[in-house]
C-alpha cells in the first residue's frame, strides 16, 4: 500500500514531485546539492553536488558538511514510498569517510533493490523494528569515489511504534 500522497499521481509525476519537494525545500537547498534524478518507482535517487562559491571550503574543495547534508532523508523516503504507510522509517546514525578532496561535481546515487526491499519485509515479518545501513559513494564524472556516507536507518511497524512510544510517530 503506497502512501496517501503518493496514490494520487501517476509515477512518472510522483518522481516528479519527490524531485521537486527535496529541491525546494529549503534545508535540501542550503546544502547546495539538487536532486537531478528519481526513478518512476522512487527506487533510484541521483543528488548532483557541484563545487561553487556556496560548497567550496577554505581550500577549495566541496566542504565536508555538503558532502554529508547531501545523503541525508534519501533513504527514509524510498523506504517510506516502497513499504506503504503501515511503517515508521526514521534516519538514525550517519558517519562519513573522505577518501580525497572533491575538487570537482561529485553525485551521489541511492538505490533501494528489490533484494534488499524483499530482505527488509522478510525481516520485518519476524521483528516489528529493526536497522538497516545504508552505504553511499560521492563519486566525480569518472566514477572516483571521494566520500563515503553510512547511514543508519530505523524502520519499525506504525502499530508497535505506537505502543513503544507511547503514541505518535515522532522519534524517541
Amino acid at each position: 500500500m503506497k502512501p496517501a500522497w503518493m496514490a494520487q499521481w501517476p509515477p512518472a509525476w510522483r518522481a516528479r514531485m519527490v524531485r521537486m519537494g527535496f529541491n525546494f525545500h529549503p534545508a535540501f537547498r542550503g546544502t547546495g546539492g539538487r536532486v537531478v534524478y528519481v526513478a518512476h518507482d522512487l527506487r533510484h535517487i541521483r543528488v548532483r553536488l557541484a563545487l561553487s562559491w556556496k560548497t567550496r571550503n577554505i581550500v577549495g574543495s566541496l566542504y565536508g558538511g555538503s558532502l554529508f547534508a547531501i545523503t541525508d532523508g534519501a533513504h527514509p523516503m524510498m523506504l517510506m514510498a516502497a513499504l506503504g504507510e503501515g511503517y515508521i522509517v526514521w534516519d538514525k546514525a550517519a558517519s562519513i569517510r573522505y577518501k580525497k578532496p572533491g575538487y570537482t561535481t561529485l553525485y551521489a546515487d541511492f538505490r533501494l533493490t528489490d533484494e534488499e526491499l524483499y530482505e527488509i519485509r522478510r525481516a520485518l515479518g519476524q521483528t516489528p523494528e529493526l536497522e538497516r545501513t545504508f552505504l553511499v559513494e560521492l563519486k566525480d564524472e569518472h566514477g572516483v569515489v571521494h566520500t563515503v556516507v553510512e547511514r543508519t536507518v530505523y524502520i519499525a511497524e506504525k502499530n508497535y511504534y505506537r505502543q513503544k512510544t507511547g503514541g505518535g510517530d515522532k522519534p524517541c
